[in-house]
Parts: C-alpha cells; sequence; structure tokens
C-alpha cells in the first residue's frame, strides 16, 4: 500500500461530497462520522479557540451572530452554543450549506438549540454578500475550491465580518496522506476515506496561505495545529 504521494502543489480532484444531490443515510452517516474524527483529532477546538481569540475583551451585553459555512450536520454550531453559554455570550448561530439534506439533519439534531438557524445559500450569491454577521467559520470548508474562488470569497468575508474569520483546514502533507490512510482502514464509510484523502491533496500549505493574505493584504495570523490544521485568523 503507498502511504504517500506527492504534495507539493493543491489537487484538483472532486470530492463525492460536493455533490450536492447526495442525501440519505450515506450522507448522514458520512457526516456523522466526520464529526467523531474531527472531534477525536481535536479540530473543534482549533475553531473553538479562534472563536475566543476574535472575542477576547469583547463586551458579553451584545448578541453576536456568527455564521458557519459548510455547517453540514452542525455540529459545530452546537459546540459553538455550548461555548457561548458556558462563557457567558449570547449568539445567533446562522449554518450554510449547500446540501439541503445536511440542512434538514442539522434541523433535526438541533431541536433543542433555538438560537441555531440553517440555511441553503449560495455563497456566491448577493444574498450572501448582504448577510450581516460579526464571525464568520470556515471548517475544513475552503479546501473543496479552486485558488480564485477562495480569493473571491474572503475578499467578502473579510469586508463583511465585523469582527473577523476563523479558517480551520487542512495541512496539505505526505505524513498525514499516510496516516489517515493507515486510519482509513478502520472505517467502514467509503465516502469518509475516500473523500478524506481527497481533502488532504486539496489542503494547503502554510504558503499557500500566506500568498491568500497577501493577495487581499488581510491582516491575519497563521498558526499550526494537531492534527495537521492551521488556524487561520482573519481580523479586522
Amino acid at each position: 500500500m503507498n502511504l504517500f504521494v506527492d504534495t507539493s502543489k493543491r489537487s484538483d480532484k472532486t470530492e463525492i461530497m460536493d455533490d450536492f444531490s447526495i442525501n440519505g443515510a450515506l450522507l448522514r452517516d458520512t457526516l456523522d462520522k466526520l464529526g467523531n474524527i474531527n472531534k477525536w483529532l481535536g479540530g473543534n477546538r482549533v475553531t473553538l479557540n479562534g472563536i475566543e481569540q476574535l472575542l477576547k475583551n469583547r463586551s458579553k451585553d451584545k448578541v453576536y451572530t456568527i455564521i458557519d459555512l459548510g455547517c453540514g450536520h452542525g455540529d459545530i454550531l452546537r459546540l459553538v452554543s455550548k461555548y457561548g453559554k458556558k462563557h457567558g455570550y449570547k449568539f445567533k448561530l446562522i449554518g450554510i450549506d449547500a446540501n439541503q439534506e445536511a440542512i434538514d439533519y442539522a434541523n433535526e439534531l438541533s431541536a433543542d438549540y433555538p438560537e441555531l438557524t440553517f440555511v441553503n445559500i449560495d455563497i456566491f450569491s448577493g444574498a450572501f454578500e448582504a448577510l450581516d454577521f460579526d464571525i464568520a467559520l470556515t471548517t475544513l470548508f475552503l479546501h473543496h475550491f479552486k485558488d480564485e474562488a477562495i480569493l473571491s470569497l474572503l475578499a467578502n468575508l473579510s469586508k463583511n465580518a465585523n469582527l473577523g474569520v476563523v479558517v480551520n483546514d487542512l495541512h496539505r502533507s505526505e505524513i498525514a496522506y499516510g496516516l489517515f490512510k493507515l486510519l482509513g482502514l478502520t472505517i467502514s464509510n467509503h465516502m469518509v476515506v475516500q473523500d478524506g484523502l481527497t481533502s488532504i491533496l486539496r489542503a494547503f500549505k502554510r504558503k499557500d496561505l500566506e500568498q491568500f493574505s497577501k493577495a487581499l493584504k488581510l491582516k491575519s495570523k497563521i498558526s499550526w495545529k494537531w492534527a495537521f490544521r492551521y488556524q487561520w485568523l482573519i481580523m479586522r
């Protein structure tokens, strides 16, 4: 089994998940397993820590609107909701996903979270550009797009976010690819395994994020996190 591949350039290969017509038991099982993997590998903490940094020394008397792009079944926003309640923040949380089945599943799982709303909006549409929000989250989301689309999206987010953007995405690494391929031997869902490997090949090296930041003249901070993640904070 070949564990290592050339990761010098971002791959253009698409993920199965990028087919927005996928629904039913396969999609729900995939979202559940991806959520568990993200939790096991510490990925959720990367996003929560980014929110914490953007809210540092901010008033707890106002309501902060946080949007989550590519929200899937809403697991990140449910964690953000719990974080807000624990630390005395008032949040309005909006999950955005292009797959209506994911939106429906997120609504089912979030029945006890009245501050959560889930919507199907094209992130490159006028309706999205008109949204008013304080913080935008992109967790394992940006790597789904080519560089030109990433630059367009980040230009919009950095302009419209009142406080900033938290990017939590994968480090494109030969070691990460090999380790996930081994982990894949224990995962029964072929979509999770195939898309996981493709995600790593579509992901980023630090220089990619630095180039995006330079091109858009962003005020930002890039930090490497376990397991093979980058936390990229974009501040207003």
